[in-house]
């Protein structure tokens, strides 16, 4: 996999100031605002940074969290788990394997198959309807 790498300044051209405060300096978006948090359409969730696939729509659940959430990604390559010990907690942050945008964070409370409640922020994703290319 080839990494994606840009300076700050054309981060900031191709990201909104939301998507940038969130995917390139770890910040958060407000439970229930987000774009996708009850989207339940078909389809594909893309890195909102590189356009990577990261989530299918079948392995969205409602967590009742107030964001997206999955069980799993579609490659677990595609992204990468580093511990975060910020706001007085420790957590598992998720990141985009190819551009280092910070996603979410990964919680062991999630449904069957895995066990896993991927937590992640709409901001961090662009969606892909089922069918469009």
């Amino acid at each position: 996999m080839d990494k994606v790498r840009k300076t700050d300044a054309e981060w900031r051209v191709q990201l909104t100031p939301m998507e940038f405060a969130v995917a390139r300096e770890k910040g958060t978006e407000r439970a229930f605002t987000g774009r996708y948090w009850d989207t339940f359409t078909p389809g594909i969730y893309r890195c909102v940074g590189c356009g990577t696939p990261l989530f299918a729509s079948d392995t969205k659940f409602d967590a009742g969290c107030g964001w997206p959430s999955y069980f799993e990604p579609i490659d677990p390559a595609r992204v990468r788990e580093e511990t975060d010990t910020t706001h007085g907690m420790v957590r598992t942050e998720v990141l985009c394997n190819i551009c280092d945008s910070h996603l979410g964070h990964v919680f062991p409370d999630g449904p069957e198959p895995t066990g896993l409640r991927y937590c992640i922020n709409s901001v961090s994703l662009k969606f892909e309807p089922q069918g469009d290319e």
